[in-house]
């Protein structure tokens, strides 16, 4: 039960953060770097949008520690558990995204955007961490198949590559931005991969011994 809520969670998770996204980036939501004036602007004449954004992302978060739990519980593994403090921090860095786009529509402080970009591009490195360590933690215990862990692997080195040059995807997105956004859509599919892996019953693939289990 605890492997197909784990499942279930992840597509729940990726489908709710791109709903979000749907909704957010035709209203016209700034991206990373994108000048302090036109930022406070869209804040100030989409403060609804935004607040409905805000009031929905918790539930998004919750799935997302599901998710992670359910993995530690089924793999019981160093690497499992290194990629659930990930999920944890990019819960924890994104409440701070969310809590200033909300504090702007109210309040149209460029300090406020100026935090947004930086907890922004930084989230990268705990969406690394939670890949790596789940795609590592997967294909060692035969629950992923490569492709899937390769999946995870590529597009953590794209999101950890955006997070350690943030200050230049800040200062000038251009071609630089690209490597969060690719990182992240290839973090949507790979969450529906393991969710679907987590559904299906139960397989291992050249499965190895877990680093610890009391089984």
């Amino acid at each position: 039960m605890t492997r197909q809520l784990a499942g279930a969670a992840g597509i729940g998770f990726a489908v709710l953060i791109v709903a979000l996204n749907i909704v957010l980036v035709p209203a016209g939501m700034p991206t990373t770097g994108t000048g302090t004036a036109e930022a406070l602007t869209f804040f100030d004449g989409h403060a609804t949008v935004v607040r409905v954004a805000a009031a929905v992302a918790p539930v998004a978060w919750v799935l997302a520690t599901l998710f992670g739990a359910g993995l530690v519980a089924e793999l019981r593994s160093a690497w499992s558990v290194a990629g659930f403090a990930g999920l944890l921090m990019q819960n924890l860095t994104f409440t701070g995204v969310m809590a200033t786009r909300l504090a702007l529509t109210s309040t149209p402080d460029p300090g406020l955007w100026a935090l947004h970009d930086a907890l922004f591009v930084f989230n990268g490195t705990f969406l690394a961490l939670a890949m790596l360590g789940l795609s590592l933690a997967g294909l060692h215990a035969g629950l992923i198949r490569r492709w899937q862990a390769g999946l995870g692997l590529t597009a953590a080195a794209l999101q950890f590559a955006s997070a350690v040059l943030g200050p230049l995807v800040i200062e000038n997105p251009g071609p630089i931005g690209l490597l969060g956004l690719v990182g992240w859509l290839l973090w949507v599919v790979w969450l529906i991969a393991y969710g679907v892996a987590l559904l299906r019953p139960s397989v291992r693939f050249g499965a190895r011994r877990p680093a610890f289990s009391d089984r």
